[in-house]
């Protein structure tokens, strides 16, 4: 954490990792992540709580609000003082804060500081990846990895599939290079759906005679190096999957992501997960016909202030 002093980037990650292994969820998102890793100091402030300040933590990063207790000092209303203080120094106005599973502990909070439900995430999650669907490319798309020239057009596609979209619309070079240089990152592992030009016969990762063509869409898979989920076991992720808006309707949601899914067997995943908005439902049926389920503690919810 390189935007924090380092004893106190030590003390939150230790009360994260007790609270990410008691919890079985990590309480640091992945955009918290990327802001600490990359955040200047005087962007983050971090409130501590307990009799050595080990105890609790909040951190805000814009309106952006993280809350941690140590499993073993819950139920001493040190995340109620934390609030209490970062309302009160902030007016509170516009604040967001996530909590990762549905905790009744989140609700009470919320309505105590007059936070409302804003948005419901849903983790859903393929447990066997050994029987998928075949493979099968139409003719005219060709399903490829990344190479370096496909970034502008990625970045294209992306703005204009999740435009909406409160974090993954804003993705920008600089976002897109940061998430590149994460250590998890495989350029085979971001695939690609090309219109291919004529003079090729297309298909899954095939050269053929085809000129390169323009990108329809992508899906970004995710296999974080070492990832287990027990003994044997190593989760994948479907961690982005766009459409250019503008070739939907041709089964490129379902071909992308079967194609990810396929990769991340190949590279030795057993079981894959993902996250998708509450309220989407066309990917949600998208993901279930491929088998995927989700169970209503798979839910991480939102709250807003304001």
């Amino acid at each position: 954490m390189p935007g924090l002093d380092s004893r106190l980037a030590e003390t939150l990650d230790a009360i994260a990792a007790a609270a990410r292994e008691d919890d079985g969820t990590d309480p640091l998102d992945e955009a918290t992540r990327l802001a600490l890793a990359h955040r200047a100091e005087d962007e983050l402030t971090v409130w501590l709580a307990g009799p050595d300040g080990d105890d609790a933590f909040a951190l805000l990063v814009d309106d952006d609000l993280t809350l941690v207790t140590r499993p073993a000092a819950r139920g001493q209303g040190w995340a109620a003082m934390l609030l209490a203080e970062v309302t009160a120094v902030t007016e509170g106005e516009g604040l967001t804060a996530w909590s990762h599973g549905d905790h009744p502990a989140a609700v009470r909070l919320a309505e105590e500081f007059g936070f409302t439900r804003a948005r419901d995430l849903w983790v859903m999650r393929l447990p066997d990846l050994t029987d998928l669907p075949p493979l099968e490319v139409p003719d005219g798309i060709r399903v490829r990895g990344y190479v370096e020239s496909d970034a502008a057009e990625v970045l294209r596609i992306n703005a204009a599939a999740f435009a909406d979209h409160p974090e993954q619309g804003r993705m920008d070079a600089d976002d897109l290079a940061r998430r590149m240089a994460e250590d998890w990152f495989d350029p085979a592992g971001l695939l690609v759906a090309e219109d291919v030009v004529a003079g090729g016969s297309g298909g899954s990762g095939g050269s053929g005679d085809a000129a390169r063509g323009t990108l329809l869409g992508f899906h970004w898979t995710k296999l974080p190096r070492g990832s287990a989920a027990g003994a044997g076991r190593r989760t994948g992720e479907v961690y982005v999957v766009g459409i250019d808006p503008a070739a939907q309707g041709r089964g490129l949601g379902r071909l992308l992501t079967l194609a990810g899914l396929h990769h991340l067997r190949e590279r030795g995943a057993t079981d894959v997960e993902l996250y998708v908005e509450g309220d989407n439902h066309a990917a949600q049926r998208t993901y279930s016909r491929l088998g995927f389920l989700h169970a209503a503690a798979d839910t991480h919810v939102q709250y807003r202030r304001g």
